[in-house]
């Protein structure tokens, strides 16, 4: 689901950069660093009436939703994806650019510097056979064209981490290309991605509802398939890269109610074409929210609404992170109104981003649990509120 609604709330701690008149250093802002007093004044209800809410299904109108939604609080342009080289070496990545407003009107300032736009980026390489995960995190101010998103030509932004493209089409398919590159982690990706099938609308058609309260959702549209090729480096080694990815889109300006604490977030591509989202939100007490949902794509490109009744998630081990928290580390999910039970392991252990906040997300293989060799694949999953400080 890709809602990420706790990291977004700990990026208001960076709110000080959009309000400086000059520029500030890009070192990470954690938990409780000065500033975070301000999180009281600027998610009360006065500035969060201001900005647009996910109430009701409305139009898709591609490929302009491609683009930024300012009137909405946040969104993100969020791409993950399973590649191999020529020798069959196995790689996992992943690529979010989130855009974030500090306020629902643009700053009035004669300053160039100033803006109520924040982006933040994050990057990460799986690479089992190096037994390594290497990952990656910026943030820039909306302005002075240090980070932005566009609908057409297709571009979302942040320094030289860029997703770009053509005009896109009606239906919400995209052609386009991945170029990120990091110091830190001495990686880079440069991707061409070509849709395969067209935009999937999530929830109640692509209103995505996360509580009871009115407004608690998002807007929510996916590309399920995009055949990839291109380069990916680690250190002074080139791989030739060819995979499949899948893009997640979503806005909004609400959070998860209080009695959530996270989710469990599955996008899997079966090898017969298929794909199945799934999302399963976390109550306080550990149990699944009944507004957890899913999407199951056919080879068609026709979808499926699934219920949190329909799927049967069980977790069958764990992992331990070493900067504390206990994740799932296997599982089994099954779906019996559409025959599947399928066993979902990752490709390697530690596929966690200390960020500015801490999650899981990685790669992983896909298997059918009854033997049957046509049901296997790869996917990605996304794993949210169990790390701790």
């Amino acid at each position: 689901m890709t809602g990420k609604t706790s990291l977004i709330i700990a990026l208001v701690v960076l709110a000080g950069i959009a309000g400086c008149d000059t520029p500030q250093e890009n070192e990470p802002v954690r938990d409780g660093v000065p500033g975070s007093t301000r999180l009281a004044g600027l998610l009360g209800d006065d500035d969060r009436q201001a900005f647009a809410y996910a109430i009701e299904p409305r139009p898709f109108t591609f490929p302009a939703d491609h683009g930024p939604h300012p009137e909405f609080r946040n969104e993100w342009w969020y791409v993950t994806g399973n590649l191999e080289s020529d020798s069959g070496r196995r790689f996992g990545y992943e690529l979010t650019i989130f855009r974030f407003s500090l306020l629902p009107e643009p700053i009035d300032s004669k300053s160039a510097w100033r803006t109520e736009q924040i982006f933040i980026g994050h990057l990460a390489v799986s690479d089992p056979d190096g037994n390594q995960f290497l990952t990656d995190e910026r943030y820039a101010r909306g302005a002075l064209n240090l980070a932005g998103a566009q609908a057409a030509p297709f571009r979302v932004w942040l320094g030289d981490w860029q997703m770009i493209g053509g005009e896109g089409a009606s239906d919400g398919s995209l052609d386009w290309r991945i170029e990120a590159e990091s110091e830190a982690a001495d990686v880079s990706l440069n991707l061409v991605l070509e849709s395969t099938k067209p935009a999937v609308l999530n929830g109640d058609r692509g209103l995505s509802q996360k509580s009871g309260e009115q407004g608690n959702a998002s807007y929510y549209y996916s590309l399920t398939r995009a055949e990839t090729s291109g380069a990916l480096r680690i250190g002074g080694d080139e791989f030739n890269v060819v995979g499949s990815s899948w893009l997640d889109r979503e806005w909004s300006s609400s959070a998860l109610s209080l009695d959530q604490v996270g989710w469990d977030w599955f996008a899997l591509q079966l090898d017969d074409g298929t794909e199945l989202m799934y999302y399963q939100l976390r109550r306080m007490d550990g149990s699944a929210d009944p507004l957890s949902a899913g999407t199951l794509t056919a080879t068609d490109g026709t979808t499926r609404k699934l219920s949190e009744s329909e799927v049967e998630l069980a977790v069958e081990d764990y992992w331990d992170s070493p900067r504390g928290g206990r994740y799932p580390g296997r599982w089994n999910l099954r779906v019996a109104s559409a025959d599947l039970d399928l066993d979902i392991e990752p490709v390697m252990p530690d596929q966690e981003l200390s960020t500015t906040v801490r999650y899981w997300e990685g790669a992983v293989d896909v298997r059918d649990r009854r033997g049957n060799a046509t049901v296997t694949g790869r996917g990605y999953v996304e794993l949210t509120g169990y790390a701790t400080e």
